[in-house]
C-alpha cells in the first residue's frame, strides 16, 4: 500500500477513536461517574472471569478425554464433579455479566438522552438547527437531519454497541493472551527439510493462526467496507420515511380538504422505495460478507485437526491433547478473527457514531451562540443598527433604527415574503441571521402565525408553557370566555390533540386566550386573527387593546386585513428597494390612517 494512503488511514482511525472518546467520556465524568465507573469495572472483571473459566474448561477437556481414552473411571468421575462447579461458576458469571451490562447500557442511554434533550432544547438550538439546514453556507446533505431519530434511536444503538463491542475487544485480547502460550506449548515445533537443510518453527500453530486471521481481516475489510455508508444512509432514509408519515398525521385535515391523498401516497411510496432500494443494497453487501465469514469460520473448525493430525497418528499426542489443541487453536483463532466476525456490527456502529458526531457538532455550534444580535431588557422597544438576513444570505433590512413606547399601537405591513415575521423573530431574539441591538420589555408575549398546543389536557394547552396549576379553574374559564370560546370552558380536563381537534379560528382564539390569561404588558401579534370573522376579530382586538392600555404597554401587529388598521395609530411598512441596493427592503414609518 502507498505510504501516504496508509498514513491517511491511520489518521482516520485516530480521528474516529477521538470521536468515540468525545461521545463516551462525558457520561463517565458526569454526576453519575462513580456508579458508571463501578459498573464498568464490574463488567470488565466479569469478562475476565469468563476468559478464566474458558481456560479452566480447556484444561478439563484434556483430562476428561484422556480419562475416556484410558477408561479411567476414577478420573472420569472426578472430572464430572469438577465440571459441575466449573459450570455453576460460568452460569453465575454469565447471568451477572448480562445483568450489569444491560444496567450500564440503560443508565448510559438515560443520561445521554436527557443531556441531548437538555442541550437540544436550550438556546433555541432545535430552532436554529432547522434553519441552518437551509442556510447558503450549509450543505443540507451533511447537516443533521431527524434529531428525533438521533436522540431516540442512535443514542440507544451507540450505548449498546459501544459496550458490547468494547467488551468483545477486551475478551478477544485477554483470551488471546491466555491461550496463545498454551497453543505455543501444545502445538510443539514443526521441523521440515528445505534445500537439504532442516528448519524448525517453534509453536508453529500460533504463526498459522496469526497468518490465517490476518489474511481474513484484510479481506473482510475490503469486502465489508461498503456497509458503513449503506448503514448510515439506511438510518437516514428510515427516519425521513417516518418523519413524512408524522407530517401526514399532523396536517391530516388540510390534506383531506385538498384531496391530497394520492400525492402523499406517491411521496411516501417514493421515500419507502428509497428505503427498500438502500436496504436491498445492504442485503447484497451483507451477503458478500457472510459468504466470506461462513467459509472462513467453517475452515477454521477443521484446520487445527488437519495440522495436528500427523502428531496424533504418530502417537506423539493423545486424543485429549488433540482435542485440547483444537480447543486452544479455536480460542486463539476466535480472538484474532474478532474483527472478521464483527465487521457488520462495526460498520453499523461506525454509521451510528458518525450520525451522533454530526449532531453533537451541530449542537455545540448552536450552544456557542455566535449570533451578533445583542438583546437586552428596557422599558420601551428600540433597535440599533439592526440588520436582518435570510438563511440564504440575502439581506432583508439594513441599519434599522426603530422605537416604540408605552401606548403605541403599531401595524406592520408589507408584501408577502418581505420579512415581517422575520422582524418579529429578531425582536424576540431568536433569529440567528440578525445583527445589531434589540431592547424590549421583559413582560411581552408573541402570538405566532401557527400557535403550538401540546397534546394533553386543555388546561395545559391554555397555560402553556407555564404549569396549569398556576391558575385557578375560574381564571382559566374566564380567559376562554373572553376569547370567545365558552364551549371549551367545561372541557378543561379533557385530553386531546388540540392542534388537530380545533379549527384554525378556534386555535387562534385559544392562542389569544393565553394572552388574556397571562396579561402581558406588550403584545406582538403575527396574523393573530386571520382565520376569524370581522366581528370576532373586532371584539378580540378591543380586548387586547384594553389589556395593553391597562398595563401601560404597547402592541405591534402584522396583518393584511384593512379592518385591523383601525386599532393602530402607526404604520411600519416594508418598501421594496431597487436592485443593487444594500438590502431588499426598507422600513418606512408613517400614520396608520395612510394605509386605509
Amino acid at each position: 500500500m502507498n505510504p501516504s494512503r496508509l498514513f491517511a488511514k491511520f489518521n482516520n482511525f485516530w480521528r474516529f477513536a477521538g470521536r468515540i472518546v468525545a461521545l463516551a467520556a462525558p457520561y463517565f465524568r458526569s454526576e453519575e461517574k462513580w456508579k458508571a465507573r463501578l459498573l464498568l469495572v464490574a463488567i470488565v472483571l466479569l469478562n475476565l472471569g469468563t476468559v478464566y473459566m474458558a481456560v479452566q474448561f480447556n484444561d478439563w477437556y484434556r483430562v476428561f478425554y484422556d480419562a475416556l481414552e484410558k477408561r479411567d473411571q476414577v478420573v472420569f468421575w472426578q472430572q464430572m464433579g469438577r465440571f459441575s462447579y466449573l459450570a455453576f461458576g460460568a452460569i453465575i458469571i454469565a447471568v451477572y455479566k448480562f445483568y450489569l451490562t444491560q444496567l450500564l447500557q440503560m443508565r448510559w442511554r438515560a443520561w445521554m438522552t436527557r443531556d441531548y434533550l437538555r442541550r437540544w432544547l436550550s438556546h433555541h438550538a432545535f430552532y436554529k438547527m432547522e434553519l441552518a439546514r437551509y442556510s447558503a453556507a450549509t450543505d443540507i446533505n451533511a447537516s443533521p437531519d431527524n434529531p428525533d431519530q438521533r436522540i431516540q434511536e442512535d443514542v440507544q444503538s451507540f450505548t449498546t454497541s459501544t459496550i458490547s463491542l468494547s467488551m468483545g475487544v477486551l475478551n478477544a485480547v485477554v483470551t488471546l493472551v491466555s491461550f496463545v502460550g498454551l497453543l505455543w506449548v501444545q502445538s510443539g515445533p514443526l521441523a521440515f527439510n528445505l534445500g537439504g537443510s532442516t528448519y524448525t518453527i517453534p509453536g508453529y500453530m500460533v504463526w498459522v493462526a496469526v497468518a490465517y486471521c490476518l489474511v481474513g481481516s484484510v479481506l473482510a475489510h475490503y469486502i465489508g467496507r461498503p456497509l458503513i455508508k449503506l448503514n448510515f444512509m439506511q438510518q437516514r432514509y428510515e427516519a425521513n420515511f417516518r418523519h413524512h408519515m408524522v407530517r401526514v398525521r399532523e396536517y391530516s385535515e388540510s390534506i383531506a380538504l385538498d384531496h391530497g391523498e394520492s400525492v402523499e401516497r406517491n411521496q411516501l411510496d417514493g421515500r419507502f422505495t428509497t428505503v427498500l432500494a438502500n436496504y436491498l443494497n445492504l442485503i447484497r453487501a451483507n451477503k458478500k460478507l457472510i459468504w466470506f465469514q461462513s467459509f472462513f469460520g467453517q475452515a477454521a473448525l477443521i484446520f487445527p485437526f488437519l495440522v495436528a493430525a500427523p502428531r496424533f497418528f504418530s502417537g506423539a499426542i493423545q486424543l485429549g491433547q488433540l482435542l485440547q489443541i483444537s480447543q486452544t487453536f479455536g480460542k486463539v483463532q476466535d480472538s484474532l478473527s474478532w474483527f472478521v466476525d464483527n465487521y457488520d456490527n462495526l460498520a453499523s456502529w461506525r454509521a451510528t457514531t458518525d450520525r451522533l458526531t454530526s449532531f453533537e457538532d451541530s449542537m455545540s455550534t448552536q450552544e456557542k451562540d455566535n449570533t451578533s444580535l445583542a438583546t437586552s431588557e428596557a422599558a420601551s422597544l428600540t433597535t440599533g443598527d439592526l440588520q436582518l438576513a435570510l438563511p440564504t444570505g440575502a439581506v432583508l433590512l439594513k441599519g434599522l433604527e426603530l422605537h416604540a413606547g408605552a401606548g403605541d399601537f403599531i401595524l406592520l405591513k408589507g408584501p408577502s415574503g418581505s420579512g415581517k415575521s422575520t422582524l418579529f423573530r429578531a425582536l424576540a431574539g431568536i433569529w440567528p441571521f440578525a445583527s445589531g441591538r434589540v431592547a424590549r420589555p421583559a413582560n411581552a408575549m408573541f402570538i405566532p402565525q401557527r400557535p403550538y398546543f401540546p397534546n394533553g389536557s386543555l388546561r395545559d394547552a391554555l397555560a402553556y408553557p407555564e404549569p396549569a396549576a398556576n391558575y385557578s379553574d375560574d381564571t382559566l374559564k374566564q380567559a376562554l370566555h373572553d376569547a370567545l370560546l365558552p364551549g371549551l370552558a367545561s372541557r378543561l380536563d379533557e385530553e386531546d390533540a388540540w392542534a388537530q381537534k380545533l379549527s384554525g379560528g378556534e386555535q387562534q382564539r385559544l392562542s389569544i386566550a393565553r394572552v388574556l390569561l397571562k396579561k402581558p404588558q406588550w403584545i406582538f401579534a403575527d396574523e393573530a386573527t386571520s382565520a376569524l370573522d370581522e366581528a370576532a376579530e373586532k371584539t378580540l382586538y378591543e380586548r387586547l387593546q384594553a389589556l395593553v392600555k391597562t398595563s401601560q404597554g404597547a402592541m405591534l401587529s402584522i396583518a393584511h386585513r384593512p379592518t385591523v388598521t383601525a386599532f393602530h395609530q402607526k404604520l411600519w411598512e416594508f418598501e421594496k428597494q431597487p436592485e443593487g441596493s444594500p438590502a431588499l427592503y426598507r422600513l418606512q414609518e408613517r400614520p396608520a390612517q395612510e394605509a386605509r
